[in-house]
């Protein structure tokens, strides 16, 4: 399973991004598909995740902001952020749990003014 995460760029205070993550490969034995991201300083994270079935998960720090989707048609998952805030600032990666589990690249989320 390959994954190749976009999306990322600076954005202003309550401004929203949308991150995409694409799986190739072995993508039939993926179930679990989730948001990660680490900030300088901080403890790696998870931010949201979706089942095959689509149930999800989300991080106290963003429920009710940040949206995760699964297009399983495209195989690829998305992460709506919304109101972000500096503390969202971090490098965000996605994950997907198969056989083992697979990493995409990071992607930089920068929240400034």
């Amino acid at each position: 399973v390959q994954l190749q995460a976009s999306g990322g760029g600076l954005v202003q205070p309550g401004g929203s991004l949308r991150l995409s993550c694409a799986a190739s490969g072995s993508i039939y034995s993926i179930n679990t598909m989730s948001w990660h991201r680490q900030a300088p300083g901080k403890q790696h994270e998870l931010v949201a995740a979706t089942t095959r079935g689509g149930s999800t998960n989300y991080a106290d720090s963003v429920e009710g902001r940040f949206t995760i989707s699964r297009d399983n048609a495209k195989n690829t998952v998305y992460l709506q952020m919304n109101s972000l805030k500096p503390e969202d600032t971090a490098v965000y990666y996605c994950r997907a749990d198969a056989y083992r589990t697979f990493w995409g690249q990071g992607t930089l989320v920068t929240v400034s003014s």
